[in-house]
């Protein structure tokens, strides 16, 4: 069985690819795996958090949106997606064309955010442990303001989104007027990937050289207790470290892939592309599964 699809350049002209049906059945199975994988991690990671008073921390409810914004990726984007880009046809529908284009900005932007959050508490915890610390109704208007920015940085990608027909094939895209797309695109990579991780990378390393550089003050009893606060907040750093990392590593072809093509188009047209983008999306969406695995294997708790 041979698949067909098809991307449009520029100028929307539909350039039609062939696929053994092999191929598109091993990356179907691939992308199966990781949705089941990240839905299974993620309400798992939401069930403990939520279901076990002690562990309704301030942090853990910036987990729990991180972990719902990556579960909301793995159920309503990544096999639609998929679908679309291995066959090219929209099945779906015009509303869900709009949602498809607006979501994925809206959970990404709350995904990276919530992990700056995450890395701004730690900072203010362990640089400066005297000061109150944020309260449960602090921590939800900030994780409203993190929703809200997230649904208006999208909005300009659902507002343009269009179905347009093609040799009778219905194509779900985002029709920008001029170059306001380049421009969105460079923005939102701004805001969603280079920003955030500028910020927790400083974060980060002054929370580091702040941890490793502590001494233990006071008596043996005190000591002991010291010791193991530092060693438990290391811990912590050091999964989340690993976390931000990783969502570094999955995410950067993705965004390479859009940035590259909103300045040179014409590499829509390669015959590889196809395999180009299903490798790419598949990577940035497996950082949905890979949260819940890292809490486990750091985080005895």
């Amino acid at each position: 069985t041979i698949t067909s699809a098809s991307v449009y350049d520029g100028n929307r002209t539909a350039i039609t690819f062939i696929q053994p049906g092999w191929q598109i059945a091993l990356w179907a199975i691939t992308y199966s795996f990781i949705v089941i994988a990240s839905v299974i991690g993620n309400v798992t990671v939401i069930w403990i958090i939520l279901a076990h008073k002690r562990m309704r921390t301030v942090t853990n409810y910036f987990i729990v949106n991180l972990a719902l914004s990556d579960l909301f990726i793995a159920a309503f984007n990544t096999l639609f997606n998929f679908v679309y880009a291995s066959h090219n046809v929209w099945y779906f529908g015009k509303e869900f064309c709009r949602f498809q284009n607006f979501f994925p900005i809206t959970a990404m932007f709350v995904s990276i955010y919530s992990m700056t959050a995450i890395a701004a508490d730690r900072y203010m915890a362990i640089r400066y442990p005297f000061k109150p610390k944020l309260s449960a109704a602090s921590t939800k208007i900030i994780l409203g303001i993190i929703w809200l920015l997230a649904f208006g940085l999208a909005f300009p990608q659902c507002f343009y989104a269009e179905l347009l027909t093609d040799n009778g094939m219905t194509k779900c895209i985002v029709a920008w007027p001029d170059d306001i797309g380049q421009k969105y695109h460079i923005t939102v990579i701004v805001l969603i990937y280079l920003l955030p991780l500028t910020v927790m990378f400083v974060t980060y390393s002054i929370i580091g050289i702040t941890l490793w550089r502590s001494t233990v003050p006071g008596d043996h009893t005190n000591g002991v207790y010291h010791h193991h606060q530092v060693t438990a907040k290391k811990k912590f750093v050091r999964c989340m470290v690993v976390v931000v990392v990783t969502f570094a590593i999955c995410w950067l072809p993705y965004h390479l892939y859009f940035l590259l093509g909103s300045f040179k188009e014409d590499i829509y047209q390669q015959k590889y592309i196809q395999q180009v983008y299903l490798a790419v999306f598949l990577l940035a969406m497996s950082s949905t599964m890979y949260s819940p695995i890292i809490y486990c294997c750091l985080n005895h708790r």
